[in-house]
């Protein structure tokens, strides 16, 4: 499964890197702090699953995602921020995003996820 990190946070794409580099079937394709760069990545690279954050320099994750979307249907999209607002995840969904994680408090429900659609990967 090859998985694309969205995120400004250089930490959190270190962390996620160091975590998701152990699991089976999982393959780190990119890494993209803001908009352009994550368009740019989705097209040439064509991961399966990317892994975005809401407020990232440029139109913001939520661009990234309706781009996605209308692009490739079939990708999977986490959406994982620091902005859990009930009205942000309402849009995210409505828009196609298939989970929404909050990084303060379910870091391991976006793990537990991964390792789950890895397993599906074929």
């Amino acid at each position: 499964m090859k998985v694309l990190l969205v995120d400004d946070s250089d930490i959190l794409r270190n962390h996620l890197i160091t975590i998701l580099s152990d699991m089976e079937k999982v393959d780190i394709v990119g890494e993209c702090i803001d908009t352009d760069s994550a368009i740019k990545d989705l097209k040439k690279k064509k991961p399966d699953l990317v892994i975005l954050d809401i407020r990232i320099p440029g139109e913001g994750g939520i661009h990234v995602l309706k781009v996605a979307k209308e692009k490739f249907p079939n990708l999977k999209v986490i959406i994982f921020t620091d902005y859990p607002y009930p009205q942000y995840r309402t849009k995210c969904m409505e828009i196609g995003a298939d989970y929404f994680f909050d990084k303060s408090t379910e870091t391991e429900k976006l793990i537990d996820q991964i390792k789950h659609l890895a397993k599906q990967a074929t």
